[in-house]
């Protein structure tokens, strides 16, 4: 692994984990924002992750096992890498309780004024989004990181899809915790620093994997990251998209970030 390729990809995994901030901010300013917008940005970053995972990231992995066993027992442990990373990922989302899960834009300005119970269930909530963001995070800051390993340009598709996914995760974390302490700055600097569980995945993921770093680890380990892409596009993306602006917004925003993808792979990779 060489130096500059690694700080480079972990600066890509940092800048995606921490615009949590990004929707911290849109929570502030949420009377003059256009849900419609993010539903379509969500619906694009959605797109571009189902797309490189199936195209780019799978093929690739199936590339590496298949020289390591062959093309047909390569194919199987690129399958079984595959639906582990899904299982994985829905295994964390089973983990979070439903009503704590940080996929869900709030709006600070229409809420009323909380009572002192009401202030303690919000700081908690608040807390827990975080704690959820953090957890949920954690292969994301993976994926990001092996994505930028192996291709630059794809690392950075990858990171700009990541931060898009993260913006609602932001504004689950810093309403409560503003409408409860009426800081802007506590509940910002919480959401932002929610977004660090990707980068320290990243870390954790690189001092763990460069003593052991093979064609075989390689092949598996991204074969797991398309399918957690694939299950947190269709599990969150998609469904948060559609809820926060209309089916055609999600469905033309899931088909421009594939197409937008598809260029960029034809183009520059």
């Amino acid at each position: 692994m060489n130096a500059n390729d690694v700080i480079f990809a972990f600066g890509l995994t940092l800048l995606a984990g921490l615009s949590t901030g990004i929707g911290s901010l849109l929570g502030f300013l949420s009377r003059k924002f256009n849900p419609k917008f993010l539903a379509g940005a969500l619906g694009f970053s959605g797109g571009v992750m189902i797309y490189v995972s199936f195209v780019e990231i799978f093929s690739k992995a199936e590339e590496s096992l298949a020289q390591a066993y062959g093309a047909k027992q390569g194919t199987a442990f690129t399958v079984l890498a595959f639906f582990a990373g899904i299982a994985l990922i829905a295994l964390i989302d089973h983990l979070i309780p439903s009503f704590e899960n940080p996929h869900e834009i709030k709006n600070i300005q229409g809420l009323g004024k909380p009572s002192a119970t009401g202030k303690s269930r919000l700081i908690r909530m608040g807390l827990f989004s975080a704690l959820a963001i953090a957890i949920h995070n954690f292969p994301e800051g993976l994926a990001t990181f092996m994505a930028a390993m192996a291709n630059p340009t794809l690392g950075i598709s990858i990171a700009v899809a990541i931060a898009i996914h993260n913006i609602p995760e932001g504004l689950a974390v810093s309403v409560p915790i503003f409408y409860a302490t009426q800081s802007r700055t506590k509940a910002f600097v919480l959401s932002f620093l929610s977004g660090l569980s990707e980068p320290i995945g990243a870390l954790l993921g690189y001092f763990l994997l460069r003593t052991v770093f093979s064609d075989v680890v390689f092949g598996i380990i991204f074969a797991g990251v398309a399918g957690i892409m694939v299950y947190i596009s269709l599990d969150e993306l998609l469904p948060t998209a559609e809820e926060y602006g209309e089916h055609h917004i999600a469905i033309w925003g899931l088909v421009i970030g594939m197409f937008v993808m598809a260029l960029s792979l034809f183009l520059f990779v």
